[in-house]
């Protein structure tokens, strides 16, 4: 709208707050965007003539100014959801604390110390805010960066990107920033525990149950998982402990190292990966344990190693190229263990969208694991089915944390329907 025309500002109170400049002279359609950006309503105004002053009835697809007599009506034409809410996208006033103490950064899941990467792209953070006059800020799924800050500190990280000659070296610089703007902008916001907002801990609703002591998850997971309210591998350590299902961030040496050194003590013949292995034919639980020996009569050292892959299906290729590479140069050999489970849908298909039915979300691949190793005769008297059990059920608690969540946000709980030709 050009300065000529404008003559009046509308405002409306968070979370949709419109600017648009407006002219008593005639109707005006114009689009605009709803600010904060986090949440970009694409909204059409047609501005009427003088009606009597009326009050803003909120949460009606009709606004209604008591200022000057103005009559707005809008229509949304497309919505971007977001799972965040207008406390997080609040933008800060005062610098944010740009360092991680052990303590903070174990309690999100991890028993390691804190990655030299990830306290150095913190501090970087931190740098680049001192030098700049804008503050950081962080909102959307995940804390991205948002404002001011945003945009210088995007050009930097891009300069530093290209600047770094190895690729290894840039994919390191990658994981790192991300793990770093995730705990910077979901602190003091996130349940360190459960990764929801603290108005929505669901941690005293998972019952914590011990694992057979001969069983050991590795939760692989991808950087843009790391804090995602949504995902389940956090789920296994609420239940198990971070001792029985430890967390192995991709692209994070330390973590990969710990991982790995784990897996050269243990052997190759002691190490799996729930992954649909597509250059072979899949195995079964069943195909690679039942004619194992029974567990009792195996050194009591000896421990089952399954590496559960958490990220989504499209990142999933990288993370277990990366796997097969590093167990080339442990072993000489790429060949990964592959297991198939056969779990089905789990229950949170019904709120989260994937790509088919037919693929499932990483705590309920390790609750299928364990249901179907309990089938075998050597591994009946170890109660894994309970473990399983204990699973499910912090799932559920999941899955309804979640949809209370979106239902008191005003948001869909139905699921995305994709690949549609494949359900039957």
């Amino acid at each position: 709208i050009s300065r000529k025309e404008s003559s009046r500002i509308l405002r409306f109170s968070k979370p949709y707050r419109i600017f648009s400049m407006l002219t008593p002279l005639r109707p005006l359609h114009k689009k605009c965007f709803l600010y904060p950006p986090p949440s970009p309503f694409i909204v059409t105004f047609t501005v009427c003539s003088f009606q009597p002053p009326m009050k803003m009835n909120p949460g009606t697809s009709r606004i209604r100014s008591s200022s000057n007599g103005y009559l707005a009506f809008f229509s949304r034409s497309r919505t971007i959801s977001s799972s965040v809410s207008p406390t997080r996208r609040k933008q800060t006033r005062t610098p944010i604390d740009g360092t991680i103490t052990l303590q903070e950064w174990q309690g999100w899941g991890t028993t390691s110390s804190v990655p030299a990467m990830v306290s150095d792209a913190m501090d970087y953070l931190k740098a680049l805010e001192r030098d700049t006059d804008a503050f950081m800020s962080f909102g959307g799924n995940g804390g991205r960066l948002m404002g001011e800050f945003k945009v210088e500190e995007d050009k930097k990280h891009r300069a530093t990107y290209k600047a770094l000659g190895e690729s290894e070296m840039k994919f390191q610089f990658f994981s790192a920033r991300q793990i770093a703007c995730r705990l910077l902008g979901s602190r003091g916001y996130l349940c360190q525990k459960c990764w929801l907002a603290l108005d929505d801990c669901m941690c005293s609703k998972v019952k914590p149950c011990p694992l057979w002591r001969r069983i050991r998850f590795w939760v692989y997971m991808h950087p843009k998982d790391f804090l995602r309210q949504n995902n389940t591998g956090k789920l296994l350590w609420q239940v198990f402990g971070v001792q029985a299902a430890t967390l192995c961030l991709f692209g994070i040496v330390e973590h990969e190292d710990i991982m790995w050194n784990e897996f050269k003590t243990a052997g190759r013949s002691k190490v799996w990966c729930l992954y649909p292995n597509k250059s072979g034919e899949p195995k079964s639980v069943q195909d690679y344990f039942s004619s194992d020996a029974s567990p009792t009569t195996a050194s009591q050292d000896d421990i089952l190693n399954f590496i559960l892959i958490d990220g989504t299906w499209n990142n999933s290729g990288a993370m277990f190229k990366r796997l097969k590479d590093r167990a080339k140069l442990v072993w000489e050999s790429d060949d990964i263990s592959c297991v198939s489970v056969a779990t089905g849908a789990s229950v949170m298909h019904k709120l989260r969208p994937q790509p088919s039915w037919d693929r499932t979300c990483t705590a309920a691949a390790a609750a299928g694991l364990l249901s179907e190793l309990q089938v075998l005769p050597q591994f009946s008297s170890y109660c894994l089915d309970k473990q399983s059990e204990a699973v499910e059920d912090a799932l559920h608690a999941l899955l309804e944390a979640l949809t209370t969540r979106r239902v008191r946000m005003g948001r869909s709980i139905t699921r995305k329907m994709r690949n549609c030709s494949n359900i039957c």
